[in-house]
C-alpha cells in the first residue's frame, strides 16, 4: 500500500480538503481516488507505469485524479489549466499518454484532438462513483510523476520522479518545516509545478493537515481567508507577495493593523520558486510581522536548501541543506570549491530519476559519481548558501568578470523610482557580454539618473550599460522573469 493511501485511511474522517463551498474528508478522498483508479484500469490489472495526463480544477478533483492514477499503477502527468492546445499536444506526444482525465469545462478544447490522436478522454465529473476494482501492488521504485521544466532555453523536458523520490521530498520538508495535523494551508499556486504539488498539498496531507483552495488569485479574497482565523501556513512566490504588499499599502492604518494581527498568528510563511528580493522580504515583515522563510529547489530535485524554521532567516540567502540532501559547489572543471562561488550540485533520494525519453540529456545532467548538475551558481558563507544566479541567464561574463545579475537587481531596486527590475547579459564583441537592465518605474526617472545612482553603489564594470523601461516584466506561471524574452527587447 502506497504511503498516501495508508495515511488517508489512518486520518479517516478528518477534513483533508476545502474547495468551493465543500469539505472533503480523507476517507472520501481516498474512496474517490480508488474509484478513479478502477475507471482507469478497465479490464487491466495494472497500468504498469503508463503516463496518464490530467487537466482538472484545483481541489478535490485534482488530488483524487492524481491519487487515482497512482493507485492504478500509472504515472501522473499534470497539465496546466492555462496551456493552449499546442502545449497540451506537446506533452501528450512527448509522454505518449493515451489516457487524459479532464474537467468537463475543458472538453471543448480537448475532445476533437483526443479523438483524432486516439487518446481516451475521461470526464472527471462523469467517472463512476462506485465499483470496487482490485488495485495493483505498486512498488515505490516505480515512476510516479512527470513534471515539465519551463523550457526557457530549449523545449520543455519531462522530469520523471519515483514514488520513493516524492515521499523522500515530503519527509525532508515535514522534518525541516515541522508540518503537523494542525496545519491549515491555502493553495493558490499552479498545480503543474512542484511548489504547489509537493510543498503545499502533498506534505500537508502526509501529516493529516488541511488544504484550502483558492481558484483564482485575489488579494482581497486571500486576506478575507486570513481574517477567518483558520489558516496558519502560507506559501507563495515573490510576485504574489509583491502584489499583496501593494494591496496592503492601499488600505487604511486600521485595516492594515487588523490584518497584521491575523498574520502574526501564522506559524509559517514561505517564499520560493524565484529569488525573493530583500526589499520585498523587509516590507512583508513590517506589514505582516512574519519573517519569510526562503528556500531553494527545482523540478528535478524538489527542495534542497532552506533557511531554518527556527533560527536566523537570512535575507538574500536560501539557507542550509535540507535533511537527507547533499549539496556541494564545483568549478567549471567539476572540482569542489570552498570560499568561492560554484555551481550547485545535489545528491540524495529526493533527486529525480531521469528526463522522460531523453537518455542523452539524462546522462549529461549527472556527474559520473551521481551528482545532479543544477546549473545554478551560489556561494557559501557561515553555513548559508546565497544564490548568485543561473549559469545560463543570471551569471554575466563581462571583461573577465563573472557578475551576478541578482546582485545588480537588488541594488537597482533600492532606487526610489524603481518598482521592479531584471538584469541580463547581452552579447558584445569587446566585453563578451554587457550588463543591461529592464526597469519598471513607479515614478519618473531617466537612464542618466539611474546610471549616476548605480555608479555610486557599485564598481563601473557592474553598472548596466543599456536600459529599457517596461510597464511590467514578462514572467512564467510561477512568477519567474523569462529573461530570454527580455533579451529580445534590447536587440530589437
Amino acid at each position: 500500500m502506497l504511503y498516501f493511501q495508508q495515511n488517508a485511511r489512518t486520518f479517516g474522517d478528518s477534513v483533508a480538503l476545502l474547495s468551493g463551498n465543500s469539505t472533503y474528508t480523507y476517507s472520501k478522498l481516498i474512496d474517490r481516488s480508488e474509484q478513479i483508479a478502477g475507471a482507469l484500469l478497465l479490464d487491466q490489472s495494472d497500468l504498469d507505469e503508463s503516463p496518464v495526463a490530467y487537466m482538472v480544477e484545483p481541489g478535490f478533483a485534482y488530488v483524487s485524479s492524481q491519487w487515482g492514477i497512482w493507485l492504478a499503477g500509472g504515472i501522473a502527468v499534470p497539465v496546466a489549466l492555462a496551456h493552449p492546445l499546442d502545449s497540451i499536444k506537446y506533452i501528450l506526444q512527448d509522454t505518449g499518454a493515451k489516457t487524459f482525465i479532464c474537467s468537463a469545462s475543458f472538453t471543448p478544447l480537448l475532445s476533437d484532438y483526443c479523438q483524432e490522436a486516439g487518446v481516451r478522454l475521461l470526464i472527471w465529473e462523469e467517472m463512476p462513483q462506485s465499483d470496487q476494482t482490485p488495485l495493483p501492488e505498486v512498488h515505490v521504485d516505480r515512476g510516479a510523476m512527470i513534471l515539465y521544466t519551463s523550457g526557457t532555453t530549449s523545449l520543455p523536458k519531462g522530469v520523471l520522479s519515483t514514488h520513493h523520490g516524492i515521499e523522500s521530498q515530503i519527509k525532508s520538508l515535514v522534518e525541516a518545516w515541522k508540518y503537523t495535523a494542525n496545519d491549515h494551508t491555502l493553495c493558490l499556486l499552479p498545480l503543474h509545478h512542484i511548489h504547489g504539488i509537493i510543498n503545499v498539498i502533498s506534505a500537508t496531507l502526509y501529516v493529516g493537515g488541511k488544504v484550502e483552495f483558492l481558484p483564482q488569485f485575489s488579494p482581497e479574497e486571500i486576506f478575507t481567508r486570513f481574517k477567518q482565523g483558520a489558516l496558519n501556513v502560507f506559501m507563495a512566490v515573490p510576485t504574489i507577495y509583491f502584489k499583496l504588499i501593494a494591496y496592503l499599502e492601499s488600505l487604511t492604518d486600521r485595516e492594515r493593523n487588523e490584518l497584521k494581527t491575523c498574520m502574526q498568528a501564522f506559524r509559517l510563511m514561505i517564499s520560493g520558486s524565484a529569488a525573493l528580493p530583500v526589499s520585498v522580504m523587509e516590507k512583508w515583515e513590517v506589514l505582516s510581522g512574519q519573517r519569510l522563510l526562503e528556500r531553494y529547489g527545482m523540478t528535478e530535485i524538489g527542495m534542497a536548501i532552506s533557511n531554518p524554521y527556527q533560527g536566523e532567516r537570512r535575507a538574500g540567502h536560501v539557507g542550509m541543506p535540507l535533511p537527507n540532501v547533499q549539496v556541494r559547489l564545483v568549478d567549471e572543471e567539476n572540482g569542489v570549491v570552498e570560499g568561492q562561488p560554484g555551481e550547485i550540485q545535489i545528491k540524495g533520494p529526493t533527486v529525480f530519476k531521469e528526463y522522460w525519453g531523453k537518455v542523452k540529456a539524462s546522462q549529461e545532467a549527472f556527474t559520473e559519481d551521481g551528482w545532479f548538475k543544477t546549473g545554478d551558481v551560489a556561494e557559501l558563507a557561515d553555513g548559508y548558501y546565497r544564490i548568485l544566479g543561473r549559469n545560463s541567464t543570471d551569471i554575466i561574463k563581462s571583461g573577465g568578470y563573472k557578475l551576478s545579475a541578482l546582485e545588480i537587481e537588488e541594488v537597482l531596486r533600492t532606487h526610489p523610482s524603481v518598482e521592479d527590475c531584471s538584469v541580463v547579459g547581452l552579447p558584445d564583441e569587446e566585453w563578451g557580454e554587457i550588463v543591461a537592465a529592464a526597469v519598471v518605474l513607479k515614478s519618473h526617472s531617466s537612464t542618466d539618473e539611474l546610471n549616476t545612482f548605480m555608479r555610486s553603489k557599485m564598481p563601473a564594470y557592474r553598472v548596466p550599460r543599456k536600459y529599457v523601461f517596461l510597464s511590467e516584466l514578462p514572467r512564467n506561471a510561477m512568477g519567474k522573469v523569462t529573461k530570454n524574452d527580455l533579451k529580445v527587447l534590447f536587440i530589437s
